[in-house]
């Protein structure tokens, strides 16, 4: 039995998709179908009960994607154990938001590369939402966001919540500690709409009776610091990230009586039982950042 035959329906099936199996596995859409149709030749049974665009698995195919899973992590095992190093030339596709890449996700992606030499990977930057989909759907293989994702075969594992802060720029900004209504005498940034550090923000400065305000969304972290840089307002950042930028940006970090809640992160992923690979990417991500 050809185990590519066996991948091809294995990803079909568990990402509900005959186009995005195909763009994990780096093959055209006819090349998938040729190698499910010459698997349901060889057992005598279709797998997939095809109806135009649409498909489910037929009942031998609910059956066999047992067989199929415990086929690719055999094939795994025997290699890792006969001291096959399968990783020379596999691709990972990573997202994460800003908050992570600005923090540790650089640093990470080093010690990574150094683990595995052949690794090539495919790193995209989102916002929470748009990552949750994009793993959900199968465009993804492993997602850092504020939010776990959740779906047919995605695991989520929680990682170490970012602690946030206020940043200032080091000129305007010289007192040793601030209320939270002095800060909001200034324009106040924070991450997008509905955004865990939005919805932080607003409630602390309910909880305060802050009444007059202005508090401005914005999606990207480079943004803000230019932003405060150029003496626009203050922003809540992660210390990790904010710390960077203290360096090169002409910031400060402020001491403000209100604590900001941390920013909780979530490493979401889907396994590949022929490699073992996403597995071990996510113990590597959770051993750097723990």
């Amino acid at each position: 039995m050809n185990l590519r035959f066996v991948e091809a329906f294995y990803w079909v099936a568990t990402l509900k998709s005959v186009t995005r199996a195909a763009e994990k596995l780096h093959i055209t859409q006819s090349a998938m179908s040729a190698r499910i149709a010459a698997l349901e030749e060889e057992l005598g049974v279709l797998l997939l009960d095809r109806q135009g665009k649409q498909f489910r698995l037929t009942t031998a195919g609910g059956r066999f994607i047992t067989y199929a899973h415990n086929l690719l992590d055999l094939q795994r095992a025997a290699k890792e154990e006969m001291g096959s190093d399968m990783v020379l030339s596999a691709s990972l596709r990573v997202g994460a938001i800003e908050s992570v890449l600005h923090s540790w996700l650089i640093s990470w992606i080093e010690v990574l590369r150094a683990e595995h030499l052949g690794l090539a990977l495919e790193l995209t930057v989102e916002t929470t939402p748009v990552l949750m989909d994009q793993v959900q759907r199968g465009a993804q293989d492993i997602v850092f966001t504020a939010l776990p994702a959740s779906g047919d075969n995605v695991r989520s594992k929680p990682l170490p919540a970012m602690p946030m802060c206020f940043v200032g720029n080091i000129e305007q900004h010289r007192k040793r500690l601030y209320m939270l209504s002095e800060l909001a005498k200034d324009e106040l940034m924070t991450f997008q709409r509905g955004s865990q550090p939005y919805v932080a923000l607003q409630d602390a400065l309910r909880q305060a009776q802050v009444s007059e305000k202005r508090v401005h969304a914005i999606s990207s972290i480079s943004a803000m610091g230019q932003l405060v840089q150029g003496g626009f307002g203050v922003a809540t950042l992660p210390v990790a990230a904010a710390q960077r930028m203290v360096q090169t940006h002409g910031l400060r970090l402020l001491k403000c009586k209100t604590q900001l809640p941390p920013l909780p992160i979530f490493v979401s992923y889907r396994s590949d039982p022929a490699t073992g690979l996403v597995d071990k990417v996510v113990k590597s991500a959770q051993s750097f950042v723990e």
